[in-house]
């Protein structure tokens, strides 16, 4: 899978770069010949919490990254929550550095926060080599990432434009949260109920107001999880009007449907929730019609416990889905019964979440120059998920149960293979550093 297309070929790769793609191996010094399997550049997930240090019984580095490995992931970039300490602070990167260190089977890049009153901290976390900034506009969930409010946004743009670096944003308008329902005694089960106490309004809100402080201050905003199907018309008139935004949305908004969700079946919690039918297939014409630039999974997971399986509360329950290890097949499951092809996939997983990571001219393409981060798969096959099987740390899922087309063979990392058919090299992944020039 090249940037020009498909073709027949040997990718030849030389000191964990690729060197070109030619009709013939040559003299190489080593051969791997993969049939009719797919080799496509590595995905990059740009969308991923580690949670470590700090809460690292919730995910970490190793399981992690093995979990990436597994599922053709040759390069994350880590949120800057859950940990303990968040990176917002230049000790909470060193931290964060730190607890990673001989411990990743594929590549990780950080992001920064951005949150009230850390703004004296952004230029030494710039200086640390993070690839950009995120930051929440309604409450986190975790006490160590505060919500941060448009003021706060607008002090950092001149830091963040003048080092070219995006800010990444949690859209949900906390005045609009404020004045929706709660979820009511004795409904804690139902879905529905929870998806009223975020209604759609809230994640246009939110992005109306991106908009306009990017219009005015030049600051590139990327707009995290896009659930909300109508959101995609107002990102493309702001991209139509020549405004720096773009915007991702993530395979379980492209795969579940609010509809399906069952009572108590808190593993289907997130925020911005799964919304309906509707809103899932104006999310696939987004991504059609570029409103939409990526997809990213939003790995998020928790211990078990905290998703409240026995008593299905959806107040109480953890929001976050696990999938880290699936969104390629996801993502391809989705993509291909709607008619979409392997350029389409290669663009949203691996080089459009690379340029958003300032990583488009080392990561996500089969190219001269490039890093030799491959995954090799195959379209055709299909599996059934079974959470225990999976390498991350909790076995919880809301694909259990589901077949989803897409199986990887092997991941290639540098052109060192980090997984192959259920068993990985752990330990080869490197921390990235943004390129300071």
């Amino acid at each position: 899978m090249t940037p020009r297309g498909v073709r027949p070929g040997w990718v030849l790769c030389k000191g964990g770069t690729i060197e070109g793609v030619r009709d013939g191996a040559g003299n190489a010094d080593r051969i791997v010949d993969v049939a009719d399997a797919v080799v496509m550049a590595g995905v990059v997930d740009t969308h991923v919490h580690i949670n470590e240090p700090g809460r690292a019984d919730w995910e970490g580095f190793e399981t992690a990254t093995r979990a990436a490995a597994a599922g053709g992931v040759t390069t994350l970039v880590d949120m800057p929550l859950n940990s303990v300490p968040a990176t917002t602070t230049v000790a909470g990167l060193a931290a964060k550095r730190s607890a990673a260190m001989e411990k990743c089977s594929v590549d990780v890049g950080l992001w920064g926060g951005v949150v009230p009153g850390n703004i004296n901290e952004l230029p030494g976390l710039i200086d640390g080599g993070v690839l950009g900034f995120k930051c929440f506009l309604s409450p986190s969930g975790v006490d160590e990432f505060e919500n941060a409010q448009e003021s706060d946004i607008r002090a950092a743009a001149p830091v963040l434009v003048a080092a070219g670096l995006p800010l990444l944003v949690h859209a949900e308008d906390p005045a609009v949260l404020a004045e929706a329902p709660s979820i009511e005694r004795g409904h804690e089960q139902s879905y529905a109920a929870y998806l009223s106490t975020r209604p759609a309004a809230a994640e246009r809100s939110a992005i109306e107001m991106l908009i306009r402080v990017s219009e005015q201050t030049g600051l590139r905003v990327h707009v995290v999880h896009v659930a909300d199907g109508d959101a995609t018309a107002l990102i493309a008139t702001a991209k139509a009007r020549g405004i720096a935004i773009s915007a991702e949305t993530c395979q379980h908004y492209l795969t579940f449907a609010a509809e399906d969700v069952p009572s108590g079946g808190t593993q289907f919690k997130c925020a911005p929730p799964i919304r309906e039918r509707e809103h899932r297939e104006r999310l696939w014409q987004g991504l059609k019609d570029g409103s939409l630039d990526l997809i990213a999974s939003d790995h998020s997971p928790s211990p078990v416990a905290g998703k409240c399986l026995e008593s299905g509360d959806f107040g109480a329950a953890w929001g976050g889905i696990t999938s880290l290890q699936l969104g390629l097949a996801a993502a391809w499951t989705g993509a291909s019964f709607r008619g979409f092809g392997l350029g389409e996939i290669a663009r949203w997983l691996c080089a459009a979440p690379a340029q958003l990571a300032g990583l488009g001219d080392r990561k996500g393409q089969i190219a001269p120059g490039y890093d030799a981060d491959l995954v090799v798969w195959h379209p055709e096959e299909s599996f059934k998920v079974r959470g225990a099987s999976l390498e991350h740390r909790h076995a919880l899922t809301a694909y259990e149960g589901m077949t989803l087309r897409g199986v990887v063979e092997s991941t290639f990392v540098r052109g060192v293979e980090v997984y192959r058919e259920g068993r990985i090299h752990p330990t080869h992944g490197r921390l990235i550093n943004r390129e300071v020039s």
